[in-house]
């Protein structure tokens, strides 16, 4: 057993030119443009000739809500993927890239862990190929030609109290949050209350995840609404002029980047909207990409299932027309005992009680998982301390629930680790028993979907929205966007949005702060509690550990 840091085991691997990677998915070298030796993006020439070709097996990973013991989401998917691989099936990755302000905050980088891992692992959590930076500046394009156009004369009839269209940047920066701009005379233009969200929920994040191709990207950010005038009559970015100079900021960004596993296995790593406050899910043209080309291919949404496997299955597969074939759902011996109320400092004691008292939260998402007609197979990410008695418990209650739980020890021993869970889920995938449907229609009114999502996910009684959001609702609905799905914005700790009620509670209510409409996207936001669409860092930032050693390695950042 090694007790290497992840970054270690990182540096150590041997990593294949990614030419050598492309191959294994039989995409010929010209059809890459690399980034160094080690990762490419993929041309849309190569992505368009694959459009007949038939799909491989989706298979969703997904995970119960996340505690501070860690559940190991991406470890899972990329454990999974090798070891497909090992057992003789062609598998490939697909998870989001990462938020630098995520990574200079609370959590530090990421891209799975011990021998389940992405790499370059730096470069990932990083700049990697500018995609977000692509993004931040298409989007604050945007904002600067809106004010701009207010300043020579407002021909579109703007009204500056009723301005959208917020900035971005992909950082944690609360100051940021609600500020006021053009202040210091008239050659600054007009101030107005404005604010920045972080780039990760930016409406062109969802864009570019859910666009299919450069002409479907253009027309869905010629969509976004960026302000109203007086009568309340919606103003586009296309009215702004802006779609076209975004089109272009964004296009490479739209190919999807291919890099590699440990095991020099294909991961195509590609967009990253937040799971709490935007849909949680890599790309749709990576995700379908990669679908053409290999056989079975494993992707990620974020947080617990009641988040991004709610939005990956409303809405991704929706847009799209995907369909999984099986859902793996991540859980830990120490997360059932955080969840069982035990402390995070007492998780290395045997508690086999707290373990079946924590067991509520993973049987409501196996439930809201059935809902959804795909089977669900629960994938226990073995951690060195865990005892025999407390994995028979987890085991146990998952079988009474109609489901299995399998051990997989991929951080510790890579795709030898997972065989079992692998052979497993290639089993469920083939027997194609999946019945997958979203759980509302396109036509149900927006207020009933909210509450649809709220009452058969989360559990709640009731929703709580004042008439001001309410008649908002109705407005749309009047305007042609009632078919829109909605995208719930709310706490990941919990099934219901107070952060701080774990397990599987019931009886509670869920207020509607805020609704947003991403027209572009194709969804509306419904912002729920205490939820922030710019966090802000914590008391001790993870930035505060980040430096080049004296050799000129990056630490501090894993």
């Amino acid at each position: 057993m090694s007790h290497k840091s992840d970054i270690e085991i990182a540096r150590e691997a041997s990593k294949q030119p990614i030419q050598d990677i492309g191959a294994k998915l039989g995409i010929p070298s010209e059809h890459l443009l690399p980034f160094g030796h080690d990762k490419a993006k993929l041309s849309a020439e190569f992505i368009k000739d694959q459009a007949g070709r038939k799909d491989g097996k989706l298979i969703l990973v997904t995970a119960i809500n996340p505690t501070p013991a860690g559940e190991g989401k991406t470890t899972t998917t990329v454990g999974l993927v090798d070891g497909l691989n090992a057992i003789g099936k062609q598998a490939t990755v697909c998870i989001r890239e990462a938020s630098l302000g995520p990574c200079f905050g609370m959590k530090g980088g990421a891209a799975g862990g011990g021998y389940a891992q992405v790499v370059p692992m730096e470069d990932m959590n990083l700049h990697f190929t500018g995609d977000f930076h692509a993004i931040t500046s298409a989007h604050n394009l945007l904002s600067a030609m809106i004010d701009n156009h207010i300043y020579w004369g407002n021909e579109l009839e703007i009204d500056q109290r009723r301005v959208v269209w917020r900035r971005v940047m992909d950082m944690n920066d609360r100051a940021l949050r609600d500020i006021v701009t053009s202040l210091g005379g008239v050659s600054n233009g007009f101030p107005r209350q404005a604010g920045f969200d972080i780039t990760v929920a930016s409406e062109v994040m969802a864009i570019l995840c859910l666009a299919t191709d450069l002409d479907d990207l253009q027309k869905r950010l010629g969509d976004i609404i960026v302000a109203y005038r007086r009568d309340r009559s919606p103003i586009y970015c296309r009215d702004i002029k802006a779609d076209g100079a975004m089109t272009v900021l964004l296009a490479q960004a739209l190919q999807p980047n291919l890099v590699q596993t440990l095991e020099n296995n294909p991961a195509f790593v590609h967009g990253g909207p937040f799971a709490n406050i935007a849909h949680g899910c890599n790309s749709v043209i990576a995700t379908q990409t990669a679908l053409k080309l290999s056989d079975y291919v494993v992707t990620e949404a974020g947080f617990g299932a009641d988040l991004g496997a709610e939005k990956f299955m409303n809405i991704k597969c929706r847009k799209a027309g995907l369909a999984p074939s099986v859902v793996v759902l991540v859980a830990t011996v120490r997360a059932m005992k955080m969840n069982g109320g035990v402390a995070r400092a007492d998780l290395g004691a045997e508690n086999v009680e707290a373990v079946q008292a924590g067991c509520a939260n993973l049987g409501r998402h196996i439930e809201n998982l059935k809902t959804f007609g795909v089977p669900v197979v629960v994938a226990v990410n073995h951690f060195t301390g865990d005892t025999e008695a407390e994995i028979k418990a987890l085991q146990d209650y998952v079988a009474e629930q109609g489901s299995e739980a399998i051990i997989s020890r991929h951080w510790e021993k890579g795709s030898e680790g997972s065989a079992a869970l692998a052979t497993r889920v290639a089993e469920i995938a083939d027997s194609d028993i999946s019945n997958f449907a979203p759980i509302y229609p396109d036509e149900m009114p927006l207020f009933e979907k909210i509450e649809t999502i709220a009452k058969r996910i989360y559990r709640a009684d009731e929703v709580l929205a004042d008439k001001k959001i309410r008649d908002q609702l109705r407005q749309w609905e009047d305007q042609g966007y009632g078919n829109l799905p909605v995208c719930m914005a709310k706490t990941q700790y919990s099934f219901s949005t107070d952060p701080n009620l774990r397990g599987a509670p019931t009886g509670h209510s869920v207020p509607i702060r805020e609704v947003r409409l991403s027209a572009g996207a194709g969804f509306i936001v419904a912002i729920c509690g205490e939820i922030m669409t710019m966090p802000g860092l914590p008391s001790r930032p993870a930035a505060e550990n980040i430096q080049l050693n004296a050799e000129g390695e990056i630490e501090g950042l894993f």
